[in-house]
């Protein structure tokens, strides 16, 4: 008798537990979810952006920051992260390896494309946000000159004092790339300094142009100006969340919760939030919150 009764507890403690665990399962809990962070100030600002907006909406978050651009991507396809944000040019240049393109559009549909069948990750919408390859040049030299594109610039080069990076040189999307659509560029003069210091170079007149990211918070400051690449040499390197196809399938809302994160985002705004941490030294985790709870 005993052990019938034993054995009809345990029942009824399994059975408790079990319906536990499925009221649980059905009032919405959700699993965790891991988000990587590539190792500079605005990826880490987006995946911030991102992680709020999905703990907004009950998910659990693990965040994942400071991963070397280099290997974030095998993190992903090896299960170690969920998702993170990437940026259609290297998706596909740096990882497919295919030929550069300069249409945003053709770009995301040829990496969405890919990834999926290669992969198995999925690109969720793009933002209209581009971290591309620019040249950025004091803004006086710019007035004085009548310089606002690179074809001015290629014209006037014999006036202009170039900060280069020695690579930038070499680089297929660098000088090489652009002769091969604007001609020449005869500088004035052409001296090599680290990437890091190219502001201060530029400030201290140093000199008068210097490669930069379409997005670097310095470039919200009037004494610089990013030249406008009228003939469309750079790929476009737009803003989007990746993500694993199984955790997308597990958790379909994450599609549209992250889609609206990246409709609000542009190029300037992104400009903004990078100005914030680099410019005014404010910790990326606060830039990030207050922008989210701008537009939730």
């Amino acid at each position: 008798m005993k052990r019938v009764l034993v054995a009809l507890l345990i029942a009824v403690v399994i059975g408790s537990l079990v319906g536990c665990s499925n009221n649980k399962s059905v009032s919405g809990d959700k699993s965790k979810i891991r988000i990587g962070a590539k190792n500079f100030t605005e990826n880490l600002i987006v995946s911030e952006i991102y992680a709020l907006a999905l703990e907004d909406k009950g998910y659990k978050v693990e965040r994942v920051p400071n991963i070397a651009s280099s290997i974030i991507h095998t993190a992903l396809v090896n299960g170690e992260i969920d998702l993170y944000p990437e940026y259609t040019g290297t998706g596909l240049l740096a990882i497919l390896k295919k030929d550069l393109l300069t249409n945003p559009t053709q770009v995301y549909d040829t990496v969405k494309v890919e990834y999926l069948k290669q992969f198995n990750l999925v690109w969720l919408n793009y933002s209209s946000a581009n971290d591309g390859q620019g040249l950025v040049i004091r803004t006086d030299v710019a007035n004085e000159l009548g310089i606002k594109t690179i074809s001015d610039l290629q014209k006037q080069a014999n006036e202009i004092r170039f900060a280069s990076q020695g690579e930038f040189d070499k680089r297929e999307d660098g000088i090489p790339g652009l002769e091969k659509a604007y001609g020449k560029f005869n500088w004035k003069s052409s001296k090599v300094y680290d990437n890091g210091l190219k502001y201060e170079v530029l400030a201290s007149n140093e000199a008068d142009l210097a490669p930069a990211s379409t997005t670097e918070g310095q470039l919200t400051k009037s004494q610089f100006t990013l030249l406008i690449d009228d003939k469309h040499v750079w790929p476009p390197y737009n803003l989007a969340p990746v993500i694993r196809k199984n955790v997308l399938d597990a958790h379909p809302d994450i599609a549209d919760i992250l889609n609206k994160i990246s409709a609000s985002l542009d190029t300037k705004q992104i400009t903004k939030l990078n100005a914030e941490v680099d410019v005014e030294k404010r910790e990326y985790e606060e830039v990030a919150k207050k922008y989210y709870d701008s537009i939730k």
